[in-house]
């Protein structure tokens, strides 16, 4: 009898005591950021693509908590943010967000979302420089705290800031190892795919890409050609929509910033009342298979004493009761971990509608570049090449016709 009632006890002390630690003050890492005017001969323009949403072609959100709706804004949201984080730093030229890896630049960074559900964070990057060269491959990742959602937190930090952070000083501390002339041929080099790009016949063999695919510069054009001048201003013409396109990001990312934001706050809170409730609910479950086994169980019969089989019987009926009511309640907390994940996916839902892509035009309507980034930039490049052809009377473009046939080849008539 003594031996049940401990053992009863130590139960419901087990199935009391299961809980989730929550993190409530995050980890950081400090921005580097530059303490003077960095040497304008360093400076290098970056350029981000999209990330991309790492979502399986076989997910089921209802599994696995990844809704497209979400994942998809996010590929642009992160993007920018990590732009804002990077122009902060002083250490850069022009920071781009671009849609594609089309719009030529310095310095190239890609990504993959590996996991973003509020609470935990993970981004794989990729570094590189025009030039073809590998700077590094890394993954980075954090876990939030209650604090990083605080309403007196600095609202420029971002809850996954730790990561932006970091990787924004990996790139920087990359860079800061290059000496001066591998940068500026990283520009004139960025340079030359552009020229290439708009008149292959004329530039397309100033660059040598060798087997590692690492480009180098076999000879530069005359700084006095006039149609170097030309390609420059057309550049810069290039840079003028990539930066409209930015606008339109910015736009994206400060409309989006309050429900994506309430989204990962929430989705945070119920990512731990998940765990908490499916904890919970299997540990009650347990706790009352056992209690209602030990209470069955228990002989009620072999007492000597009237007075004891009366109690060793209402002991029975209170365990085989605590039993029957612990597997209960762990069935019913169940049923919560289905409505936690229920009010996650509406939440995404509408989020998603808030979310939605603008379709924007760029430089007025007669361009008709409408649609996502990547469509409007892919429309652009074909006009500033039928740009190019206007302004220099020359196409790349030559007709060539059939083969006239010999004498000895045309047919018997």
């Amino acid at each position: 009898m003594l031996r049940f009632s401990l053992f009863l006890t130590s139960l419901c002390l087990i199935g009391t005591g299961c809980t989730v630690n929550e993190v409530i003050v995050a980890d950081e890492t400090e921005l580097i950021v530059a303490d003077a005017p960095t040497d304008e001969a360093r400076l290098l323009d970056v350029g981000i693509v999209e990330f991309a949403p790492g979502i399986d072609e076989d997910n089921d959100a209802r599994e696995t908590g990844v809704y497209d709706e979400i994942r998809n804004a996010e590929t642009k949201y992160l993007a920018y943010h990590l732009k804002t984080t990077l122009q902060g730093t002083g250490h850069w030229g022009a920071v781009r967000v671009i849609p594609s890896r089309e719009a030529f630049t310095d310095v190239v960074i890609t990504g993959e979302i590996e996991r973003s559900d509020g609470e935990f964070v993970k981004l794989d990057i990729s570094v590189s420089d025009a030039a073809g060269r590998r700077w590094f491959v890394r993954s980075y990742e954090t876990q939030t705290g209650v604090t990083s959602y605080s309403e007196r937190r600095d609202r420029r930090l971002d809850p996954y800031q730790k990561v932006f952070n970091e990787i924004a000083n990996d790139v920087y501390a990359h860079a800061s190892q290059l000496p001066a002339k591998q940068l500026r041929q990283t520009r004139q080099i960025s340079e030359l795919r552009f020229f290439a790009d708009m008149s292959p016949l004329a530039y397309g063999r100033h660059l040598a890409v060798g087997e590692d695919g690492i480009a180098q510069i076999r000879r530069l054009p005359a700084e006095n050609d006039p149609t170097v001048a030309r390609l420059r201003q057309i550049r810069e013409r290039d840079r003028l929509v990539v930066d409209t396109l930015n606008e339109h990001y910015a736009n994206f990312y400060y409309g989006i910033a309050i429900p994506y934001r309430n989204w990962r706050k929430v989705t945070r809170q119920e990512s731990i009342a998940f765990r908490e409730v499916k904890r919970s609910a299997r540990m009650q479950a347990l706790v009352g298979v056992v209690v209602l086994a030990g209470s069955l169980a228990v002989d009620t019969d072999n007492t000597s004493s009237r007075r004891q089989r009366y109690v060793n019987r209402s002991l029975q009926v209170m365990g085989i009761n605590e039993g029957i009511n612990r597997i209960v309640a762990g069935l019913q907390r169940g049923g919560e971990a289905e409505a936690h994940i229920g009010a996650i996916a509406e939440l995404s839902e509408s989020f998603g509608a808030e979310a939605a892509p603008m379709v924007v035009n760029v430089e007025g309507q007669e361009r008709r570049l409408t649609g996502t980034a990547q469509a409007q930039y892919e429309g652009w490049r074909r006009l500033l090449k039928d740009i190019y052809k206007a302004e220099t009377g020359f196409t790349e473009q030559i007709d060539v016709g059939a083969p006239a046939r010999t004498a000895e080849s045309a047919p018997a008539e």
